[in-house]
């Protein structure tokens, strides 16, 4: 069976607008690792945070939540 690949919005939405994952970071007030570690599934960012990432790429926050 293939493993399953967890998907991130936020790692797509930064390829699509051609942004890094250290722009990201300056724009929400967080390190680079903290950043690095929402896209890649290791933590998940707090509700504000949330909010603060989809007010800094312009999206929904609905957008970055996978069903």
């Amino acid at each position: 069976m293939a493993k399953k690949v967890k998907l991130n919005r936020i790692k797509e939405i930064l390829a699509r607008d051609d942004k890094k994952q250290t722009w990201l970071a300056e724009q929400i007030g967080k390190s680079r690792v903290v950043v690095t570690n929402y896209v890649n599934n290791n933590t998940q960012p707090s509700l504000d945070t949330l909010f603060q990432i989809a007010k800094a790429l312009k999206v929904n926050p609905k957008d970055l939540i996978n069903s």
